[in-house]
């Protein structure tokens, strides 16, 4: 089977969490002997603000961890659909492309294309930016590819798409799993981006101010953080380290004893039931983890054994230095939720679900007589 997929970035997770679930889709999809080839824009801001920072050494290291992928880097005013598109079976259009891209790839499903064609949304802007997302032409698409129920939910609501399916996003094992033999660092890291406010109050209280109290060693990755925000670092005592590449993380974490979970605050006041990657990731890597409130709406995980929930920033206090001193406490958090992600949310289980989506599907009328 031959899948196109058209994402903001693959070779770039600069502020771009998608960029780890693809990857991991399109090495297990390879893996199945399907063959994937991938469109990013030459514009895209991700590789833009990456190499402005860090110059081309780190699309040089992807190519190196990921050998078997790579990305076509298009020009949107010379696309040509036909050749891209050319001999597809099944063609993905992550949510961070223009509107003008949407219309287009569904223009051309219509018109000349036997191929099924699927809406990728794995974001918040469904509810934080409902004009921007209303305004992506899908009547020509098959359906939508949801990362959370209440997301497909509100395509299927609102009338945004002919039909909606969840797929959560998932760990890809190949490149999440514990790593031994690394030194230790330090207790805590987290590996996150601030970004718009969003949960600048949450930081403070479940991660700074704990790290603070506790007096504990602890490191931050990530981007785009003001000039505040490395001022409160420094003050709780918090090293922060900058942009990390993602296949990186797992050496990261085997170095610290305890990560957190601290979601932004549109995913816990609208859009229950959907975690960020990192969480999928950092079980997957056998790290104990601590979570700021959010409702596991949809059963992902099972509470008090896959990872502990602090309702407070007390209550985050007391559990990270439960977790930090009690290492049958640290060893068994770690055991059930690395278990759980290899039973359930893989990029091996999603690709099952995809090819599942796929098989069910066929090949519209008013795509089958080419034009």
């Amino acid at each position: 089977m031959r899948v196109v997929i058209f994402c903001h970035s693959l070779v770039s997770d600069w502020n771009h969490g998608n960029a780890h679930f693809l990857r991991g889709i399109c090495t297990e999809l390879r893996a199945r002997s399907h063959e994937v080839q991938v469109y990013e824009p030459l514009s895209a801001w991700s590789v833009q603000n990456l190499v402005a920072e860090h110059g081309e050494a780190p699309l040089e290291a992807f190519g190196r961890a990921y050998p078997g992928l790579r990305s076509h880097r298009y020009d949107p005013a010379t696309l040509d659909p036909d050749e891209a598109l050319d001999g597809a079976d099944l063609v993905l259009v992550h949510e961070w492309n223009d509107h003008t891209l949407v219309k287009r790839i569904g223009e051309h499903r219509r018109s000349r294309g036997a191929y099924r064609l699927l809406f990728h949304d794995t974001h918040h802007r469904s509810v934080t930016e409902t004009a921007g997302m209303s305004a992506y032409a899908l009547e020509h698409y098959d359906g939508v590819l949801a990362f959370g129920d209440v997301i497909r939910e509100i395509y299927r609501r609102n009338g945004w798409g002919r039909r909606a399916w969840t797929w959560h996003e998932a760990a890809d094992v190949r490149v999440f799993h514990p790593r031994t033999g690394e030194p230790r660092e330090g207790d805590l890291v987290w590996i996150g981006n601030w970004g718009d406010d969003e949960r600048t109050a949450e930081l403070q209280e479940f991660l700074l101010d704990p790290v603070r109290e506790l007096k504990l060693t602890a490191r931050i990755h990530g981007v785009r953080y003001p000039d505040d925000a490395r001022r409160r670092l420094s003050e709780a005592g918090i090293q922060y380290a900058g942009w990390i590449a993602n296949f990186e993380a797992p050496h990261v974490f085997a170095r610290f004893g305890v990560t957190v979970h601290v979601p932004r605050r549109p995913y816990v006041a609208a859009l229950p039931g959907i975690p960020t990657i990192r969480v999928f990731e950092a079980l997957a890597c056998g790290i104990p983890l601590v979570c700021a409130p959010w409702n596991d709406a949809e059963d992902l995980f099972t509470l008090g054994q896959d990872f502990l929930v602090a309702r407070n920033g007390a209550g985050m206090r007391d559990r990270l230095h439960a977790v930090l001193n009690d290492p049958d406490l640290a060893a068994g958090l770690a055991q059930h939720g690395l278990a759980t992600v290899r039973e359930r949310h893989t990029c091996a289980h999603r690709v099952d679900e995809l090819l599942n989506i796929y098989a069910g599907l066929e090949p519209r009328q008013e795509a089958s007589v080419a034009s």
